[in-house]
């Protein structure tokens, strides 16, 4: 499958992995989209709300900030709350390490603060 440029127009019809990357590197996409949101995020054995603090914690733990914004974001939307997400990292702090824990709050704080100024 060739994918096109994408456009402004079709921006708001694509997904956030086909925004990033999708004429760049379309299999990821694919399998970002169908397998890793498609199937794995819809089996019905946790709840979307546990997966997301799952994967905020492993994304903590791991020290991958660079996914943790949008995860901390879709955490919200799926029912987890601010002080339960803040709890969380403060309590990866001694399991992750302090600076993994201290980067990833700076990420929390700054999109708590980025939804409160959009409010």
């Amino acid at each position: 499958m060739r994918w096109k440029r994408n456009t402004m127009t079709d921006a708001a019809h694509l997904t956030p992995a086909q925004q990033l990357i999708g004429d760049f590197a379309p299999k990821l996409v694919s399998l970002t989209d169908d397998v890793l949101f498609g199937d794995v995020w819809a089996r019905p054995e946790l709840s979307p709300r546990d997966r997301s603090m799952i994967t905020c914690a492993a994304l903590v733990a791991g020290g991958n900030t660079e996914q943790l914004r949008g995860h901390l974001g879709r955490a919200i939307d799926n029912g987890v709350t601010r002080p339960e997400l803040v709890e969380s990292i403060v309590h990866l702090a001694l399991y992750a390490g302090w600076p993994r824990a201290m980067s990833a709050i700076t990420v929390a704080k700054d999109l708590f603060e980025e939804k409160e100024d959009n409010a």
